[in-house]
């Protein structure tokens, strides 16, 4: 019997404890690596090049392409069998379990439901400048053949752009009193993305309303694991997009009883 990714037909005789990457047969360890070295290339950066691999955990490192990218810089691809592996059984991902609805199915969902206009305020906060991921989830044209939540009917959506302060965003929450915040990070050098999101937490606490809203973050360094550790309701990373948003925050409004409830900052 082959090994197929498909679940139901999986080899059963497959060691889930020690998994490894394979190239010709399974688990031989076959693995291509490539990474960047500040120097010279040269034969002495070649054997640098091999013994880094070595030390992450690789045999027989074949460096098959090297070539300068400057004086002092150097760029490698490297060939070898690793020997670590993983067991696969016994690691554990936070998911959402919320059902994927599509576009037509969540428009229906916000009238049976819901009953009137959700209404999602959405912005790349902090010092991000970059757009295009709040603005493929929020922007009517969407992206990738997946429409943004503006062309949504029963949707009421707000995209506040980048660079916007956290304070900023929350006042505009509140004056649209929003149903949902869509938080987007793509700078996550240093973990900046950290700070600033652990402080808008904080600003919703101090502002009474955090419970109020669902707050929802995305980027390509985003998991939902990440985002419940921040305090966040969920986390949507790469390969998301709208209807994966709008899917999970329609059905947690009705989940936490959140449809009828009155304007945000009131008491």
């Amino acid at each position: 019997m082959g090994y197929s990714l498909d679940n139901k037909n999986f080899d059963k005789t497959l060691d889930l404890t020690k998994i490894k990457p394979y190239g010709d047969t399974i688990n031989d360890g076959k693995i291509q690596l490539s990474f960047t070295l500040p120097i010279p290339n040269d034969e002495k950066g070649e054997i640098c090049a091999k013994e880094l691999a070595n030390k992450m955990g690789l045999l027989d490192v074949t460096v098959v392409h090297s070539e300068s990218l400057d004086k002092n810089f150097s760029f490698y691809v490297v060939y070898g069998n690793l020997v670590h592996t993983v067991d696969y059984s016994q690691i554990h991902v936070e998911t959402i379990d919320d059902n994927k609805l599509s576009m037509k199915e969540v428009e229906e969902y916000i009238n049976l439901n819901i009953g009137r206009d959700v209404v999602v305020v959405g912005a790349s906060t902090g010092t991000d400048a970059h757009t295009v991921g709040i603005d493929a989830i929020m922007n009517m044209k969407g992206y990738a053949g997946h429409y943004g939540l503006e062309r949504y009917h029963g949707i009421e959506a707000y995209n506040m752009g980048s660079q916007v302060e956290n304070e900023k965003f929350i006042e505009k929450a509140i004056e649209m009193n929003a149903d949902v915040l869509l938080v987007s990070q793509i700078v996550t050098q240093k973990d900046v993305h950290i700070n600033n999101l652990t402080n808008l937490i904080e600003l919703l606490e101090a502002e009474g309303i955090r419970d109020k809203v669902i707050v929802i973050v995305g980027g390509p360094r985003i998991s939902h694991e990440l985002a419940k550790e921040l305090g966040y309701d969920a986390g949507f990373g790469v390969k998301k997009f709208a209807e994966d948003v709008a899917s999970y925050f329609v059905q947690e409004l009705v989940n936490r009883k959140l449809v009828k409830r009155k304007p945000l900052g009131s008491k």
